[in-house]
């Protein structure tokens, strides 16, 4: 009975050993580092050594490889990105600046005026203008009061002339009439010393 015993005790720890050698699977999902793990957890103990299947080695080998592979793709396509963003950001500064530059020469051309040729500032090109525009208007109405005065006194010296023409027309006649009468008597006085 102890021999039977011993014989159904073994047989079950030969049973239980080879279902748990059967029912040792290598996961090959998850990461890399879990499938490390993996294995090392359900390879068999030899002394100081773990027993790994070769297949499970593969199989790893394999995952790891496909990893690799999976990694640089991804390298290649942040490169690829990088490389266009890069472009991208260039032309967006080499734009920038060109845009920046165009918008300096706009507010120079708002804040200035070229006349002439010569580029002013619309404060001090405006303020010459309206310096100019006053002096001309200063000018102008200087020269209406003269010309105003001008005329008061040409109608003051056609008055004068006028009257003076009157005195002059006056004279005359009284200057003719003093003649004549002049003439009468050196007449009369010739033709008394005619008669006589």
């Amino acid at each position: 009975m102890k021999k039977r015993l011993l014989v159904t005790f073994i047989l079950v720890l030969i049973t239980i050993t080879s279902y748990s050698q059967t029912t040792k699977q290598f996961i090959d999902s998850g990461s890399v580092d879990e499938q490390f793990e993996n294995l090392i957890k359900n390879s068999n103990k030899y002394q100081d050594y773990k027993v790994v299947k070769l297949n499970w080695l593969l199989k790893l080998k394999s995952n790891i490889n496909d990893s690799i592979l999976a990694s640089k793709q991804d390298i290649l396509r942040a490169s690829n990105t990088i490389n266009k963003q890069k472009k991208t950001i260039d032309s967006l500064n080499t734009s920038f600046s060109t845009t920046k530059n165009e918008i300096t020469k706009l507010k120079t051309q708002i804040t200035s005026i070229s006349f002439l040729g010569i580029d002013f500032e619309k404060g001090l090109f405006k303020t010459v203008i309206l310096s100019i525009i006053g002096g001309l208007i200063l000018l102008l109405l200087f020269f209406i009061t003269k010309f105003k005065q001008s005329i008061s006194i040409t109608k003051l010296t056609k008055n004068n002339l006028k009257e003076l023409e009157e005195e002059f027309e006056e004279h005359r006649k009284r200057a003719l009439e003093r003649e004549q009468k002049v003439m009468r008597r050196l007449q009369d006085e010739l033709n008394k010393h005619k008669k006589d």
